[in-house]
This record gives structure tokens, sequence and C-alpha cells, in this order.
């Protein structure tokens, strides 16, 4: 037996807050769990992932609009994961452990852009 819930009345901002999510989700195409394959452990993205979204809070980014919590099927089963926009996914990146190239190669890249060194 299923069990369907139903409100008589909607809350308008409740309605706009989950059109708007639907609106950022589709913005974030980038997934945590990618960065697997770069050779991040799940340790070290989790810590990259909780790090990045405290730098988009202290610098004032709203951390939901870049960052959502979702889960992934892997072969290994259902994980925990995290949708990032190109902002999210680049904090995360600038972030995580430095000894994995990947992410040394990411972080001079960037700097480089920044200097406009190539």
């Amino acid at each position: 037996m299923e069990l369907s819930i139903y409100k008589g009345a909607y809350d308008i901002a409740d309605t706009v807050q989950n059109f708007m999510n639907v609106y950022y989700a589709t913005h974030m195409n980038y997934l945590a769990s990618a960065l697997l394959t770069k050779g991040l452990s799940p340790e070290q993205i989790n810590k990259a992932v909780s790090v990045a979204i405290k730098v988009a809070n202290t610098s004032g980014i709203e951390a939901y609009k870049h960052f959502l919590p979702v889960f992934s099927g892997l072969r290994e089963g259902v994980i925990q994961d995290c949708k990032l926009s190109h902002l999210g996914y680049g904090l995360v990146l600038m972030n995580a452990d430095p000894s994995v190239s990947a992410v040394s190669e990411f972080q001079v890249d960037v700097l480089r852009d920044f200097l406009n060194e190539d």
C-alpha cells in the first residue's frame, strides 16, 4: 500500500524556493564523486567539500546555489554525493589534498591564469 500526502494549501514561499532549488540544481553539472577518478579518496573528497562550503559561506557566496547533497549509484552501491556548480567544483579542487597530482595541477593552473602567466 502506498501513502499519498495531500496538502490543501501550499505556502507560496516554499513553492518558489522549491522552484529555485530545481533551477540552481540544473546548473550543477559536476559530481564530487567524479574526483574519485582523479585519485582522491572518499575521505579527501568529503573534507574538500566541507572546506569548500565553509569558504563559500565565509565569502558571502550562497552555498546552496553551488552545493547540493545527493545520492549516487556506483558499483559499490549507493553513496552520499554532492552536485557542484562550476564554482563549487573549483572550490573543492582548490581545497583538496595537494599531494594528488590533479589537484596540484589545477591549483597551479588557476594561479597562472590569475597572474596572467603562461
